[in-house]
Formats: structure tokens, C-alpha cells, sequence
């Protein structure tokens, strides 16, 4: 049996893919700051982080769905500890859960990593600058971590999902969540569900030839 890690599994798309992998027959260890999860711990926190590795033991698939979304104001109107906080959660998280696990994935050959960017990190979305350029650099993160561990088996892969119905969203700015659902050609949010399948399929044994690419889920806005 596979072991699987979730960051931000306490909900929206994080619990979504633990029932799906669930539903696989792979063991699922989620982690959050708050909600009933297996581990309450802040990604943030590096020593925290790998006290949580050493009690998991092996881990073969890294799905790091935590992040925040930040201000939903102009980039004039942002502050310095605003784009800290942003970035230290959605791109040095990311960092730091990939230093932890991704290791014991390489030394026995096999694993699977899926790192949640966001059509914001492709189009940049008007009055969400700083989660759009986290998310920019969790795709430049993910393709240069693919790239590194081409050989090892291990293989690392982002997803960009267009708006999702989750709580996450629900807290996003009326204005800005308008404009970019009407981006969507579909004109529909997406479910966490669906989601959660594509993930399920970039942690699977069925991808083998792919690393370092980012895959879109957004009902039509990403065309390239």
C-alpha cells in the first residue's frame, strides 16, 4: 500500500483528493493547521515538518494542496508583510514540504509529487497580484524540481485550476471572484471532485512519461 501526504487536507481540494486517493486503497495522511486531520502542523515550520515526516516513515506521494490567498486589493495597495505571508505559505510551504518527503521518494526509486499553482499563476488576475505571482512560482518551482529528478523516478507535475467551489474561494473578494468566473467559457466554477480525479491520475502508476509540466482543469479559459 501506497502512502500519500495532503497538505491542506483539512478541506476543499486537499480532503476532495484524500477521498479520492482513499478510494484507491492508498493511505492517506493529511496535514492542516485546523480541521480533523491526521497532523496539525504549519508548513511554514521546517523543524515541525520533519518531526511529522519521521513519525509518517515512507512516504510515495506529495500532494501539496495548502495555500492562502492574500489580499484581493491593487498591487498598489498591498503591503510588504501581505506578499511575506503569501509567499511563505504558498511557495517556501511547498519548498519545505518537498525537502521533507521527496527525499525517501528518490532514494527508493519511485513517487509522485502534485503541486496545486492556479490559472492566476499563468494570466495574473487584476487585485490578486500576490497570490497570482505565489502560483507563478509554484509552476516555475515544479518545473525545475521535474527537471532535477527526471532520472530518479520520481516525478513532479502542477495543476492549474480556473476558480473551484471551495472555501477558499468563498472568502476571495465578490468583485475579483466575478471577473475571473466570467473567464470561464464553461460559465460554471468547478467541483473539488473533479479535481480531485485528475490528481488521483497524476499520482497514479498510469502517468510515466511526464515531469514538470503543468496540467490545466479550467473549463475552457486555458486554450495553451
Amino acid at each position: 500500500m501506497r502512502t500519500a501526504v495532503i497538505t491542506g487536507g483539512g478541506r476543499g481540494l486537499g480532503a476532495a483528493t484524500a477521498s479520492r486517493l482513499e478510494s484507491d486503497g492508498v493511505r492517506v495522511v493529511t496535514l492542516d493547521i485546523s480541521g480533523d486531520v491526521d497532523h496539525r502542523v504549519d508548513i511554514t515550520d521546517s523543524e515541525a515538518l520533519a518531526a511529522v515526516a519521521r513519525d509518517i516513515g515512507q512516504v510515495d506521494i506529495l500532494i501539496n494542496s495548502a495555500g492562502i490567498v492574500g489580499p484581493g486589493v491593487p498591487l498598489l495597495e498591498t503591503s510588504d508583510d501581505e506578499w511575506r505571508r503569501v509567499l511563505e505559505v504558498n511557495v517556501l510551504g511547498t519548498v519545505g514540504t518537498m525537502r521533507a518527503f521527496v527525499p525517501g521518494m528518490v532514494q527508493r526509486g519511485w513517487g509522485r509529487v502534485v503541486n496545486f499553482a492556479s490559472m492566476a499563476g499563468k494570466d495574473g488576475n487584476p487585485a490578486l497580484s500576490v497570490y497570482s505571482a505565489s502560483k507563478a512560482a509554484v509552476i516555475a518551482l515544479t518545473k525545475s524540481a521535474g527537471k532535477e529528478l527526471a532520472t530518479t523516478g520520481v516525478l513532479v507535475n502542477a495543476i492549474a485550476p480556473a476558480v473551484i467551489a471551495t472555501p477558499m474561494n468563498a472568502d476571495t473578494a465578490p468583485a475579483a471572484l466575478a471577473h475571473i468566473t466570467n473567464l470561464i467559457p464553461m460559465r460554471r466554477v468547478g467541483r473539488p471532485e473533479e479535481v480531485a480525479e485528475l490528481v488521483a491520475w497524476l499520482a497514479s502508476d498510469h502517468v510515466s512519461f511526464s515531469t514538470g509540466a503543468v496540467y490545466d482543469i479550467s473549463g475552457g479559459r486555458a486554450t495553451y
